[in-house]
């Protein structure tokens, strides 16, 4: 028995959730897959999952004996890594996930360069505003906006952006300019909805703070929509400032409540804990990390 492919069997049925996703991932049959784990519970003597007709559950060895593996494999493809760093340019294909704004105005325009700089790679962006299962859809990195929540993954902090207020011309001239915290809440605030964020704005200022709630007419789980409702006149709208800069600046939009400081939303590089980092993924986040 090859017992480092036995364990990356056994490590990718976990993962994917079953054996034929296994295979599939592995570009090998069920069978094959079967075989590999079931010569490694004959080795060890004991169980590691526990089958019924629809799933694979790990037994209480096997959650053990599934940590062991993940870190030897790790420290298995960190030297190879470290090894071919030696030799050869960072290649392959990279899948990187992004949320679609920050996707559409941050990361996508730094891709030209990023691969003029690295030829041998090839890069896969996917820009959607759920949170994607990196183990599941093969992700290799992920940037994801607030504080990491899955203690299965590693963050690194890449920036934080603040909140702008803000709201066009014309809304303003048909509903009046807010001169405090206070006034946001007699007016339409296009919000923000997530179960990860209340319907809350906050706004702070000489060591005072303001927790203002807020609702309105239209509500999205899209800050693109939330951006393109604003910018047509449908309310006031908080929004990361990377991507209300250019509109504040040709005055389609207007910075609200400037002198307050607002809530500060970190955004980070996410991938797989217990997983060395390949020089394809290094390269990208610091290369985003040196040109944003």
């Amino acid at each position: 028995m090859d017992q480092i492919s036995a364990m990356r069997s056994f490590v990718r049925v976990v993962e994917s959730g079953g054996f034929s996703a296994a295979a599939k991932k592995q570009n090998s049959t069920q069978g094959a897959i079967s075989k590999r784990v079931a010569a490694l519970e004959k080795k060890l003597g004991l169980k590691l999952l526990s089958r019924t007709s629809r799933h694979q559950l790990l037994t209480e060895a096997g959650e053990l004996y599934y940590h062991h593996c993940v870190s030897v494999l790790s420290e298995i493809e960190e030297t190879e890594a470290k090894i071919r760093l030696q030799v050869a340019l960072p290649a392959g294909t990279l899948h990187v996930s992004a949320p679609v704004p920050f996707g559409r105005t941050v990361i996508a325009p730094l891709l030209t360069d990023f691969l003029q700089q690295y030829p041998d790679i090839e890069l896969e962006l996917s820009v959607e505003e759920r949170n994607v299962d990196l183990f599941a859809e093969g992700i290799d990195v992920a940037i994801r906006a607030r504080e990491l929540q899955d203690s299965s993954l590693v963050a690194i902090p890449l920036m934080n952006t603040p909140m702008l207020t803000v709201a066009s011309p014309e809304y303003l001239k048909r509903e009046g300019i807010p001169q405090s915290p206070e006034d946001i809440k007699h007016h339409n605030c296009i919000v923000y909805v997530s179960q990860a964020v209340q319907k809350k704005w906050y706004f702070s200022r000489d060591q005072t703070d303001f927790v203002i709630p807020v609702s309105g007419s239209i509500r999205s789980n899209s800050a693109d929509t939330i951006f393109e409702l604003v910018l047509s006149g449908g309310g006031i709208g908080q929004l990361p400032q990377w991507m209300v800069t250019r509109a504040i600046r040709d005055k389609s939009l207007v910075h609200l409540l400037s002198d307050f400081q607002t809530e500060n939303i970190p955004f980070n590089f996410v991938y797989p804990q217990n997983r060395y980092l390949p020089a394809k993924v290094r390269c990208f986040i610091d290369f985003v990390k040196k040109n944003i």
